[in-house]
């Protein structure tokens, strides 16, 4: 039976919700800029003996190259798959991307 974690986090004036669900052959990962879950832009990734592959199911319009990195990184971590939606109201800078990615892989690091 999958796990669901949710938490919060604000950073530079932003809050974003986090949902992770956790499969046995991979994750979900929903992040939303704001006080209620979102669907936005989507990637998949898969992991394979040759490195992580990504496909783009809906472009992102804000931050689509941290969006791939993050589905890739995590899917790589878990061997497995990683399913990423991301939901902002305009385009991350790097504080907000580094605390992001950090948070999520120190979670699910500690599966």
């Amino acid at each position: 039976m999958p796990s669901i974690s949710e938490y919060t986090i604000s950073i530079n004036n932003r809050d974003f919700i986090f949902a992770v669900v956790t499969a046995d052959n991979g994750h979900f990962i929903s992040i939303t800029e704001g006080d209620s879950h979102r669907i936005g832009a989507l990637s998949v990734s898969v992991s394979t003996s040759m490195g992580p592959s990504i496909t783009r199911v809906i472009p992102s319009k804000y931050s689509g190259i941290f969006l791939d990195l993050l589905a890739q990184r995590v899917a790589s971590i878990v061997k497995g798959i990683c399913i990423v939606s991301l939901y902002v109201k305009s385009e991350l800078d790097d504080e907000c991307m580094r605390y992001i990615l950090e948070s999520i892989i120190k979670r699910i690091g500690r599966k």
